[in-house]
C-alpha cells in the first residue's frame, strides 16, 4: 500500500472477495456447456419500501432448500452434492411446525464449506423468534421452497409467478428469499 492509501482503510492486496462468480462460469465450462453461465441481473428491481413498520409487518420466508427425503440418499450436513434430491415444482410448508429441509441438492463449495447451520438456509426458527420479541409483526402462515432448475426461462416464466402469488395469498409485507 503506498503512504497516500494508507489513511483510507484499505484490506491488503491479498485479501480480496473470492471470485465465484468466474469460479462458476469455468466450473459449468468444463462440464461441456456451451456458453458460459449468465447471471440473472437487472437495471430496475421490482423492490419498493415497506409501507409499515417492520416490527407490524407479515414477512414471508422463500428458500431453495429442499424437504428431507429418506430414499433419496445422503442429504446431511457435507452429503457430496445429490441431485436425486432436487424438486422442481415451488411447494409450501406450514409455519407453525418444524420442518427438516435440506441443501444436498446444491451445488455450494463442499471443500471450504459445513453446511451444518440449516438457518443458514432455512432461517424459519429465527424469524419466529423475531416475532416473539416483536421486531417483526408476525411470520406468514407458509414458508415455501423455490426450486433451483438452473433455467431463466422456467425460474421467470413459472418459478417467480407461482411464489408471488402464494405470497400474496399469505398477504406477505416483505419477503426473505433465501438462496443457496
Amino acid at each position: 500500500m503506498s503512504e497516500s492509501e494508507e489513511g483510507f482503510g484499505f484490506a491488503l492486496e491479498h485479501d480480496a472477495p473470492i471470485p465465484y462468480m468466474q469460479r462458476i462460469r469455468d466450473y459449468y465450462q468444463t462440464l461441456g456447456y456451451g456458453a458460459p453461465y449468465r447471471w440473472a441481473h437487472y437495471a430496475e428491481v421490482p423492490f419498493t419500501p415497506l409501507k409499515k413498520p417492520l416490527a407490524e409487518s407479515r414477512i414471508g420466508l422463500v428458500t431453495t432448500a429442499a424437504p428431507y427425503q429418506p430414499d433419496k440418499g445422503d442429504q446431511g450436513p457435507g452429503a457430496a452434492y445429490n441431485a436425486a434430491a432436487k424438486f422442481y415444482t415451488v411447494y409450501s410448508g406450514d409455519t407453525a411446525t418444524d420442518h427438516d429441509l435440506r441443501i444436498s441438492h446444491i451445488g455450494y463449495d463442499r471443500t471450504h464449506t459445513a453446511a451444518q447451520d440449516s438457518n443458514s438456509w432455512f432461517p424459519l426458527p429465527a424469524l419466529r423468534r423475531l416475532a416473539a420479541a416483536g421486531m417483526i409483526g408476525e411470520v406468514a402462515p407458509r414458508f415455501h421452497g423455490a426450486p433451483t432448475n438452473r433455467s431463466h426461462r422456467a425460474t421467470l416464466d413459472q418459478d417467480c409467478p407461482e411464489l408471488l402469488s402464494r405470497l400474496r395469498e399469505d398477504k406477505v409485507d416483505a419477503a426473505i428469499l433465501v438462496a443457496v
